[in-house]
């Protein structure tokens, strides 16, 4: 609608064509005022009081004197004659552009109500108002959209950041596998000779090292069937091996502590398999093994061959009336 468009252009510049006249008129009406109290103040002076002074005081002015005082008398009328003619010639250019410029507001003003009335036909103002509306909208929508393509831009450089941040790590850890190789196999090959203890040689136990974007991946597996008790032996394993590469490296404690739920749904012969390595290993490295277990499942573990005698500590802490542990009872 170009030339809907054009005519509101011209409406509004009509407009503030009338406003700045009343503005100009706000001023000139101003100075009108005072130009008006300026003429009604003119006074001619009064200089009668000097011979009343003068007689009082039995002085006699002598006409050259009278003489004088009648010349600065004429001057100022003539002063003040001036000036009101200058205040009245002032005054009636003001009028006169006052009275121009309310012709003027006049003219414009039919011309503002001539466009507003062309506007208004057919509905043609309801349409630009509608459309300015849509304008708004459309103008708000496409800055949400600018803020959320910077924001997509500054996600898309962090997350690219971070992504190059991850692969450096990726890197760097990688590197620093590569650097403990000897350390790693050593972990691996413990591994499996502690699996193999349990489960025999006829199984495929390992110990996977890899480096990842987000972290360190530690795969444990024991070739068997999969079951819970597979998976806490795998558990078992994988925690000796560690205190025990941790202890001959200065790096860890000389003990180990698992509880009793390690052993929950492991075969006897497992467990006192279990028991029996853990007992040679920590006495070969200098260590001590500490588990609680119920005494069922030492039993258990002592009919298929273990021998707990040598290294239960007393006291024995029982669930009897009399039993409890450093003087307290539970």
């Amino acid at each position: 609608m170009p030339g809907y468009e054009d005519l509101r252009r011209d409406a509004d510049a009509v407009d503030r064509q009338i406003r700045e006249l009343r503005d100009l008129d706000e001023v000139e009406r101003h100075n009108l005022q005072q130009m008006v109290r300026a003429s009604t103040d003119n006074m001619e002076p009064d200089d009668r009081y000097l011979e009343q002074a003068f007689h009082q005081l039995n002085v006699v002015l002598g006409s050259e004197v009278r003489r004088r005082f009648d010349e600065v008398r004429a001057f100022h009328q003539t002063v003040v004659h001036n000036r009101e003619k200058q205040l009245r010639e002032e005054t009636q250019r003001v009028e006169q552009r006052l009275a121009e410029r309310e012709q003027e507001r006049e003219r414009l003003g039919k011309r503002l109500a001539s466009l507003l009335q062309t506007l208004n036909e057919g509905g043609a103002l309801d349409a630009l108002t509608s459309l300015q509306s849509v304008l708004a909208r459309e103008q708000a929508t496409l800055e949400a959209l600018r803020n959320r393509f910077q924001a997509a831009q500054t996600l898309e450089a962090s997350r690219r950041e971070i992504e190059s941040r991850r692969l450096a790590l990726e890197m760097a850890m990688a590197d620093d596998l590569n650097n403990r190789s000897a350390l790693t196999s050593e972990a691996s090959r413990l591994f499996n000779v502690f699996a193999r203890q349990l489960y025999g040689q006829s199984h495929n136990p390992y110990l996977a090292f890899e480096a990842r974007k987000q972290r360190l991946d530690i795969e444990t597996r024991i070739d068997a069937d999969g079951s819970r008790g597979i998976h806490n032996m795998v558990i078992f394993c994988f925690d000796l091996t560690a205190a025990v590469i941790a202890h001959r490296n200065g790096r860890g404690p000389d003990f180990l502590v698992h509880d009793s739920h390690l052993y929950d749904g492991v075969d006897e012969r497992q467990v006192s398999a279990a028991l029996e390595l853990a007992a040679n290993v920590m006495d070969d490295e200098g260590m001590q093994y500490i588990v609680s277990m119920n005494s069922d499942d030492l039993h258990k573990a002592e009919a298929k061959g273990f021998n707990p005698a040598p290294y239960v500590i007393e006291p024995r802490l029982t669930d009897q009336p009399n039993g409890g542990l450093l003087g307290f009872r539970f």
